[in-house]
């Protein structure tokens, strides 16, 4: 018998891409959660299968006080996921607070908690690996994802149930359009192409060269697919960074994401040379109120997962990004 799953911020892009993947594989007796304050998430929901929304607001003192039944499992996607946050009495409650209230249902029902830390734990690290000597972060959104990140450590050796913790790095995909200016580079780089005719990348910066600035970029797609692997591997328990584990330069999505639509178009591709020649990509300078808070390079260290035998592959930026436009595309001429 298939048991009841909960998706926090299950209209937002990941929450909502999760909830996709469980009714890929029949499971539909699911509980959204999520703040519907902007009206547009709810069009993530569409054209999915779920058993029952509720507010965030109510959720968590009815799960508290055992108002679901059994669950088998919940997915705690829910948060502020803003970097440039400033209201850290705001982040705190909203992101470390109400994911203590989650582990400690989970700890005593039994039921097994997935969820959503953030590479922002590194911050002004350069190495990216589950370790506290690296876990440096910038800015209160990071610091909230690691408070958290540390309660469940603290808690693993008494642990009786699954949790599971996993860094996304960047991630980007379908069902992001409402994030505005948190959506991916490959999100806005799709709309200043189509509305421009140019795509605009940050100028030299450190030691980076104009639109060398590098990521680990990961498409949506197979974050979901690793988050089902450990839903079907209850063994596992821990913190994971959810990344490729092979950083490419923004210059590498711009120039897909062009040529990918002059694919669709009919036109042959350009180098990169060629586009900044003709005005297509555009390197702007740096700006000032980012300098000090920036992360040049990020790439996750993948050996702490691929340990418990999760063998996901993952897409490279040309395979992921371009399949991305596609969708882009799709909608944009809808």
């Amino acid at each position: 018998m298939k048991k009841r799953i909960i998706v926090t911020g299950a209209a937002g892009f990941i929450g909502s891409n999760i909830i996709r993947g469980l009714n890929k594989r029949g499971f539909t007796d699911i509980i959204a959660v999520d703040n519907l304050t902007y009206g547009d998430k709810a069009l993530n929901l569409v054209d999915l299968s779920i058993s029952d929304y509720l507010d965030k607001n109510d959720f968590y003192d009815a799960l508290l006080a055992g108002r679901f039944g059994e669950v088998e499992a919940i997915f705690h996607e829910g948060a502020c996921s803003s970097t440039t946050e400033q209201d850290g009495r705001y982040m705190m409650a909203n992101n470390f607070e109400v994911s203590k209230k989650v582990l400690a249902y989970c700890q005593q029902t039994g039921a097994r908690l997935l969820y959503a830390s953030s590479a922002a734990t590194y911050g002004a690290s350069s190495t990216f690996k589950e370790e506290a000597a690296y876990e440096k972060p910038l800015n209160v959104y990071g610091y909230s994802k690691l408070l958290f990140d540390q309660v469940v450590r603290r808690a693993l050796p008494d642990l009786k149930t699954q949790v599971a913790g996993f860094r996304y790095f960047n991630v980007y995909g379908p069902r992001e359009q409402h994030k505005g200016g948190m959506a991916s580079v490959a999100f806005h780089n799709f709309n200043q192409f189509m509305s421009s005719g140019c795509v605009k990348l940050f100028g030299e910066y450190g030691d980076c060269k104009p639109g060398e600035q590098k990521r680990d970029f990961i498409f949506v797609d197979d974050l979901v697919n690793v988050k089902l692997w450990f839903f079907d591997h209850p063994e596992q328990s821990g913190v994971f960074n959810l990344g490729t584990g092979k950083a490419q330069p923004f210059n590498d999505i711009a120039t897909t994401v062009v040529n990918s639509v002059r694919t669709l178009k009919g036109l042959p591709p350009l180098s990169i040379a060629e586009m900044v020649e003709q005005g297509i990509l555009e390197y702007i300078a740096f700006p000032d109120k980012l300098r000090g808070k920036y992360q040049c390079f990020t790439q996750a260290d993948m050996s702490l997962l691929r340990a418990t035998g999760c063998d996901v592959a993952f897409n490279d930026v040309a395979h992921g990004v371009s399949a991305y436009v596609q969708d882009l595309y799709a909608r944009y001429q809808g």
